[in-house]
């Protein structure tokens, strides 16, 4: 049973999910991973623990082990469904990508809200970096990372550390290797998008070395590249690059891109590594309370959820492809011009991690459907405050959850949510994830 990771993010049955832990239970449980930590690394830690994302882990319940080696409660095969472990999380199993339908509101998708058609931003030098990229690596290697256009692989995956995973490792590249792969990176995203990224990969060292070091996935060579389909022009390709804390699913034809669903998290959020001190997150942070802060006491009745943020709010993370989620909260309609101008604002930081131009396209997108937009609110709304909010609509869905550290030990807020340790989403409801919608629209012309 190798790693199902320690960070889950999936939906989970509200009716125990915001139970606080007593503060014995939580001190006994932290104690008790950093002694599995200490013994056996990060794969100890995620199978005894692997089971456990409900109110009432108490470190006797996450240690006692099933006969067959799986955590109690739980199959053997880890939460993905069978596989041999390394599952997406507890909750969590893969959508074959033939069966996705996207995330609806219903079950039902919204039609016609996606066209081919031209934004005039290039992708020509995007092409030409997966391309240099791909020619950098051996024939196994470009073997082991390229799949077709309609690949399971798009599905296939995870925020956990210990996700089993395909494609190309960059830790197993060589420094020129590398460098190719973040000139791509560099090519599909903003240079906030890249330092972003860079920095969720680094802190994910750092934690590695506060715990010990020796512990494969928490590295900043822990990540992967895969392809799918071959980098054109002008037929549909793709590629995904994905390890603990940042999955970014990247989808091209032509010259429209859709960059969803894309996970960026960190744990912790600050840190110094190699002597670079990296703060991730405090646009998110910043940008969610202003937003919240620009309420009347009525609008706040309506987005502010009467449940407190529990430890993990999450619901359209790793494996929820097809989850139906009602709208909540205070809707587009009912703001003012500069309450607006707050909520575009803030859906801004997240849509701009995409490269500029198809940021501009993508928020023009976004803001087409403002009205019947909703942002949501659990949690209190002080400056250090741990709190969760989603932005909704027929064409975008984002989340901000602040969760419990579960490894980091410095700043901790006595074992409950805190800054320190934040998951995000984006991603394009009815069809768009993967893009999905425009492949098929694309084989309906091509066909």
């Amino acid at each position: 049973m190798h790693g199902n990771g320690h960070d889950h993010s999936h939906g989970h049955d509200h009716s125990h999910g915001h139970r606080p832990r007593t503060p014995e239970a939580e001190r006994s449980r932290r104690w008790f991973m950093n002694k599995a930590l200490l013994a056996g690394g990060v794969a100890a830690v995620a199978t005894m623990t692997g089971c456990s994302s409900g109110g009432d882990d108490t470190a006797a319940a996450s240690s006692s082990a099933a006969p067959n080696g799986a955590p109690s409660g739980m199959p053997s095969g880890g939460p993905g469904g069978g596989g041999g472990g390394g599952g997406m999380g507890p909750g969590a199993s893969q959508v074959k990508y033939a069966d996705v339908v996207g995330v609806t509101t219903d079950g039902k998708v919204v039609d016609d809200l996606y066209t081919i058609h031209s934004t005039d931003v290039s992708t020509d030098a995007l092409v030409k970096a997966a391309q240099a990229f791909l020619d950098g690596l051996s024939a196994k290697e470009r073997k082991s990372c390229t799949f077709d256009i309609d690949a399971d692989e798009w599905t296939a995956w995870s925020n956990v550390d210990g996700y089993d995973r395909k494609g190309v490792r960059m830790g197993d590249l060589t420094e020129k290797q590398r460098n190719l792969g973040y000139a791509l990176l560099g090519e599909a995203l903003s240079a906030d998008g890249l330092t972003q990224t860079r920095g969720i990969m680094k802190l994910n060292a750092f934690l590695g070395d506060s715990n010990g070091g020796n512990q494969k996935t928490l590295t900043e060579g822990h990540y992967f590249f895969t392809f799918m389909g071959t980098p054109s022009t002008t037929k549909p390709w793709g590629f995904q690059y994905e390890g603990h804390h940042v999955a970014i699913n990247y989808f091209v034809l032509g010259d429209q891109v859709v960059m969803t669903p894309t996970f960026m998290g960190s744990e912790p959020t600050t840190g110094t590594y190699k002597g670079e001190k990296i703060t991730l997150f405090r646009p998110e942070t910043t940008a969610g309370l202003a937003m919240i802060r620009s309420l009347t006491s009525a609008q706040r009745a309506k987005a502010v959820s009467s449940q407190s943020n529990g430890n993990e709010d999450m619901k359209a993370g790793a494996g929820q492809d097809n989850l139906k989620l009602g709208y909540e909260g205070l809707k587009g309609s009912e703001l003012t011009s500069a309450q607006r101008k707050k909520l575009l604002a803030l859906a801004r930081v997240y849509i701009g991690y995409v490269n500029e131009g198809h940021a501009e396209v993508r928020m023009a997108e976004v803001e087409d459907h403002l009205d019947d937009t909703y942002f949501f609110w659990m949690g209190e709304t002080k400056d250090d405050s741990a709190f969760y909010y989603r932005i909704h609509s027929p064409v975008v869905l984002i989340e901000y959850d602040a969760q419990a550290p579960l490894f980091y030990k410095g700043g901790s807020s006595g074992g409950g949510p805190s800054q320190e340790h934040i998951h995000t989403i984006v991603r394009t409801p009815n069809g768009g994830d993967y893009g999905i919608d425009l492949l098929k629209l694309h084989l309906e012309i091509d066909h």
